[in-house]
């Protein structure tokens, strides 16, 4: 898996939303959705980047796009 620096869960949450995701519920994880994929996002800072990494590989884009919307 590539290098992905670990990454605050409100970074990711926020490079999400410019891809159209929104959340969806929120509680100890934050489930957030386009419509088509559903994807789940810790509240750690910060996130892991295997972990990071899967979510990322959920949600359709590559590493080095999550890494431009940062």
């Amino acid at each position: 898996m590539p290098n992905l620096p670990g990454v605050n869960h409100q970074r990711a949450v926020k490079a999400f939303e410019k891809t159209g995701f929104w959340i969806a519920r929120e509680g100890k994880h934050i489930t957030m959705t386009d419509g088509k994929r559903i994807i789940t996002v810790p509240r750690a800072n910060p996130i892991d980047a295997f972990t990071m990494g899967g979510i990322v590989k959920d949600s359709g884009l590559s590493i080095e796009e999550f890494k431009n919307l940062l």
